[in-house]
């Protein structure tokens, strides 16, 4: 979740908003059809020793890195040698890049991407991703989390495995505005042009309504649409500095904000030691992401070894230790305690029911291609 300029940014998007578009358009009509977006079967990831390279797509501050790192630990053990790219900003808008190459049946070079759990299935529905064989991954199916075994949008996992998963809420400069604890705060005239919002529609939006008391999954469109206006003539007013994706973490370490809207997680990428993540007084959005292999991928032996060596336990807690996220592996939390961390006792990295409990999923809107139109035309102003 995590660097385009505003300017790039916002050309990004108007892409991805017609590819969204269309996209809408190929689900709507394209009935049960899966497997590389012209054909009718469905594909499924084939497995074997892991040799040759490998690719994968993923968001920046996600993994460990270094000589003693996860992607030099696997290249060391298996002889696979990885090109890992940081280069996904924003689920809409990896998507819109990819897409007339997934249409086509190819992925780019890539063998892996980290998407969240709307895009995955998004993806799949049009013909996308290949589905994976369980018993290509037997680790990943013996330490996954039970919470995280059959998601709504993938319940027999077929063809996405978690990566990590996070909340979104509020990054403060404390020594700026300490008082900030609501997402109603960000609205305050005193903090114009020092608080930046998602670039999301399932995230700014959504908790724009939980701040006013309005349940994102029970919301109709016209009140996501109205949420959307309010949002608008923030943006309109300059009381939001910039729609970003993970490129707000550049803004803290500036120091050109007080606040943003941002995910939990991303302490990492951040150089400002006064920026703290807070849980919002209304709560926060909960999210997974997930590794998925698209069609055309050209290793997906390697692919496939690649997730089940990162769900060795040992090897997910180095990988929770750097990127202070939630893992989806059991027995993480253990080994944290053993070695002393105090990330073993962080809600932020192991959140509580209680901690958590006024918090929603990533909400789809209804009417979802008219309120995204709308969103589309806040965010390109």
């Amino acid at each position: 979740m995590r660097g385009l300029g505003s300017r790039d940014n916002k050309f990004a998007l108007a892409v991805a908003t017609a590819v969204a578009v269309a996209a809408l358009g190929l689900a709507a009509c394209g009935g049960d059809t899966v497997g590389g977006g012209n054909s009718d079967e469905v594909s499924t990831a084939e497995g074997g020793k892991a040799a040759g390279s490998l690719t994968i797509s993923n968001w920046p501050g996600y993994i460990d890195p270094g000589k003693e790192g996860t992607v030099a630990e696997f290249e060391k053990e298996t002889g696979v040698k990885v090109d890992y790219i940081e280069d996904i900003n924003s689920n809409d808008g990896f998507f819109g890049k990819l897409q007339p190459q997934l249409e086509q049946g190819e992925s780019g070079g890539r063998s892996i991407f980290v998407v969240a759990d709307y895009m995955a299935k998004q993806m799949y529905d049009l013909g996308y991703l290949q589905e994976i064989d369980h018993a290509d991954l037997p680790t990943v199916f013996k330490t996954l989390s039970p919470s995280l075994e059959s998601p709504g949008f993938d319940p027999e996992r077929k063809f996405s495995v978690p990566w990590q998963g996070g909340m979104t809420g509020i990054w403060v400069d404390t020594s700026k505005a300490p008082e900030i604890r609501s997402v109603n705060d960000l609205f305050d005239p005193k903090y114009k042009g020092k608080v930046t919002r998602l670039d999301e529609l399932r995230e700014t939006p959504a908790r724009v309504m939980l701040a006013e008391g309005v349940d994102p999954a029970q919301a109709s469109a016209e009140q996501w649409l109205d949420a959307i206006d309010k949002l608008g003539d923030a943006a309109s007013s300059g009381q939001i500095r910039r729609f970003t994706g993970n490129e707000y973490t550049e803004d803290l370490t500036a120091g050109n904000l007080v606040a943003a809207i941002g995910w939990s997680g991303d302490a990492s990428l951040i150089e400002n030691e006064n920026a703290e993540w807070r849980m919002p007084t209304e709560g926060c959005t909960r999210w997974s992401e997930n590794m998925v292999i698209p069609v055309g991928a050209p290793n997906t032996a390697a692919a496939l070894a690649w997730m089940d060596f990162v769900y060795r336990p040992e090897v997910a807690a180095d990988i929770t230790e750097y990127v202070e996220y939630i893992s989806p592996v059991q027995g993480v939390k253990g080994l944290l305690e053993k070695r002393g961390s105090e990330l073993a006792k962080s809600e932020i990295v192991f959140p509580t029911e209680e901690f958590t409990r006024n918090c929603t999923g990533q909400i789809t809107p209804p009417e979802l291609e008219r309120v995204n139109e709308a969103w589309q035309d806040v965010l390109t102003g």
